[in-house]
């Protein structure tokens, strides 16, 4: 769309008032610009006219007939309404009717020609066409509705199918509407694109075959090339911004001794080749900016803080930023027990921390007498300054928007140098999404599990069969095991029926008095949090009842039982995360799905648990059950919510467009031979990608 066309708003388009304008608006569509790319849900093949004396039960029908009689609507019981009425094609008759349609007395009028599209169905020994679009036609006039392949919009209540096909069809035939081109022309030619505006002319008016696969797969590949170029943008700028990063030395006695010394068992193959490439990475003036995928208990904290004494080791702070307090508490206790030994001093920043203890902290870490500093968001407020930031890691990095790990960044940049950046991640992630959402980092994935750790069992119950599990935990609790038992809400909610973890909580201590519980949530106080965290991990508490606290991070190696209430109310990426909590030191672990799902998705999620423990399945299905949008949470970066292309279907557009785009930012880092591509590509995923500083 041309830059004078995209702001114009459907306000001012011809039958657009304030009234369907606000209709529109609950859609996303607020200039034309949005109307013209809100493409149909679904087509309707409705090129064939039924005879009347064809008609068949069950099908449906595309008819042009003329209205013989038209009853008032009357009312069959409150809130129900029907209206009827009768069409003749000349030598056979039919009857349609309508639901809660008032008023349409005042529209069909006797002698009118009308075309219908609806399903037949016999009624007391007649046909009928229950509830059918219709079309009322001036003499001659050729139908918009039947004798077509026309297309179904979803719509929100109060917008008609018919007026909304008029609506597009209007903006698409208008010349001043006309999107305007922006895909290089020689990628158009390469792989014989149509043009953009018959390719979204074809979308919403196909014709048969060929020329709307075209438009589609040019659609697709548009969008994902818009995104990557975007990428390919952000990783030149990175490199421009920085040229240099501090060279760290792949070798060093803290890696040595933690190796030999702190850590009692040898790293797997697949955590050894992710290391060389971390160190390698880490030995080179250019910043990293790398992607760690490793499944829940694949050993990602271990490389982790290999990395973080490789910058320690060349004289420089490292920083490892998590989620939510709880989680930088654990890393924090993880990291001091691994480091501490080896004369590391590694510091909390929290926001929690007092005033003087926060004080006291920011100045150690301005000194450089932290070498590792962990914390959570307050990692990139203002008054924190480094004193020589080497490597910032990131865990659960999903969790963090762009702009927030860029701060993260920044507090190192000193000097023309930028630190490195290492973002980790538990969620496996399906290469497409990868692709999508981190395209710009390089990927190191743990393929692979340390050896002896059983795969969880894993099994659904019904909610009337919970107290089938008392005997299974009482047993667990005699062999010295540790137990979560996980809840969606915190209180008892009328209007959500799910358990209430403190009702759980008492319940548990009511029916277990030897068992000693805890309750965990996000609403206790914080210190109340920490010392409920403590006391579990230190086996003063055998079974933990808690929220969704306890999601990722969280490593007590007795824990083998994973009760999850309500299993279905939580997605696939989230229940593999709880999961993983278990089962960690060799032993055997256990998870049970407690819920009665009324969806079905929410039978399919408890069916891929129980079926799979490989956390890349996992991801698969759960891009396919709630589309990329929702997969870990990635929904804050606003860039995977694609219009026509699908990261399960189109992986192989996805590669052409990721290797062309990058291809041509290579040779034009700052597109100055394609405009019309970087006014598309700022105004479509300039803000979600941080590019608004590149010139």
């Amino acid at each position: 769309m041309r830059e004078k066309d995209s702001t114009v708003s459907v306000r001012f388009v011809k039958g657009v008032g304030a009234v369907r304008e606000r209709l529109l608006n609950r859609l996303n569509i607020r200039t034309v610009q949005d109307l013209l790319l809100y493409f149909p849900r679904r087509y309707e093949d409705r090129r064939g006219l039924t005879p009347l004396n064809s008609l068949e039960p069950g099908s449906t029908v595309s008819l042009i007939v003329r209205l013989v009689t038209m009853e008032k609507h009357r009312t069959l019981r409150a809130g129900l309404t029907l209206t009827r009425a009768l069409f003749t094609d000349g030598r056979d008759f039919v009857h349609a009717v309508w639901f809660n349609r008032r008023g349409l007395e005042r529209i069909l009028t006797p002698g009118k020609e009308v075309a219908l599209y609806g399903l037949v169905e016999r009624r007391y020994g007649q046909m009928q066409v229950t509830n059918p679009e219709f079309e009322v036609l001036d003499e001659g006039e050729d139908p918009d509705s039947v004798g077509h392949i026309v297309p179904v919009y979803p719509l929100t209540l109060g917008l008609q199918q018919r007026w909304f096909r008029k609506l597009v069809r209007s903006c698409l035939e208008a010349e001043e509407f006309r999107p305007a081109e922006h895909l290089p022309a020689h990628i158009c030619s390469k792989y014989n694109f149509p043009p953009l505006s018959d390719a979204v002319f074809e979308m919403h008016y196909p014709s048969a075959g060929a020329p709307w696969k075209a438009a589609r797969d040019r659609l697709a590949f548009d969008e994902f090339f818009t995104l990557q170029v975007g990428l390919a943008l952000r990783r030149g700028e990175r490199s421009r911004l920085a040229e240099k990063a501090p060279l760290l030395p792949r070798e060093g006695e803290l890696k040595k001794r933690f190796l030999s010394d702190v850590i009692p068992y040898p790293l797997t193959s697949a955590q050894r080749r992710v290391v060389g490439e971390i160190s390698s990475d880490l030995a080179q003036e250019i910043p990293m900016h790398r992607l760690l995928q490793g499944d829940v208990g694949s050993g990602k904290t271990v490389i982790a803080v290999l990395a973080l004494l490789q910058a320690v080791e060349g004289g420089f702070q490292g920083a490892f930023m998590a989620p939510t307090e709880i989680l930088a508490q654990q890393h924090f206790y993880r990291l001091s027990s691994y480091l501490t030994p080896l004369g590391v001093s590694v510091e909390l920043l929290v926001g929690s921390l007092s005033s003087r203890d926060r004080q006291d902290a920011l100045q150690r870490i301005e000194r450089g007498e932290a070498h590792v500093v962990v914390g959570t968001h307050a990692l990139f407020s203002d008054p924190v300054s480094f004193h020589k930031l080497a490597l910032a890691v990131i865990d659960e990095q999903h969790r963090f928007g762009v702009l927030q790990k860029n701060a993260l960044r920044n507090k190192g940049t000193q000097e023309g140098q930028a630190p490195h950046v290492l973002v980790m991640t538990a969620t496996p992630i399906p290469r497409t999404l990868t692709l999508s959402v981190y395209g710009d980092l390089t990927v190191s994935i743990i393929d692979e599990m340390p050896p002896g750790r059983l795969p969880t069992k894993t099994w659904w119950l019904r909610k009337k069969e919970t107290h089938r599990l008392w005997p299974f935990l009482r047993e667990r609790h005699s062999e010295g095991e540790k137990m979560y038992w996980v809840c969606p809400l915190i209180e008892e909610s009328e209007s959500l029926a799910v358990a209430s973890a403190t009702e759980r909580y008492e319940q548990i201590c009511s029916i277990f008095p030897d068992i000693r519980a805890g309750l965990l949530h996000g609403q206790l106080p914080q210190e109340e949090k920490e010392a409920t965290m403590r006391k579990f991990t230190a086996g003063e508490i055998d079974l933990l009842v808690a929220t969704t606290v306890i999601e990722v991070g969280v490593d007590v190696s007795e824990a083998t039982v994973m009760v999850v209430e309500d299993a279905h109310r939580f997605g696939l990426s989230q229940l593999h995360q709880l999961r993983g909590r278990v089962g960690r030191d060799g032993r055997q672990g256990y998870c049970i799905l407690l819920g009665d799902p009324t969806t079905r998705g929410g039978v399919q999620r408890l069916k891929v648990m129980c079926a799979t423990t490989d956390g890349f399945k996992i991801a698969e299905a759960d891009l396919k059950l709630r589309g990329p949008g929702e997969v870990c949470g990635v929904r804050q970066h606003g860039i995977t919510d694609f219009r026509v292309a699908d990261l399960l279907k189109d992986r192989a557009l996805l590669e052409l467009a990721r290797r062309e785009a990058f291809d041509l930012v290579a040779e034009d880092p700052y597109l100055s031979q394609e405009p019309e591509l970087y006014s598309h590509v700022l105004q479509t995923v300039g803000k979600y990608l941080d590019l608004a500083g590149i010139a």
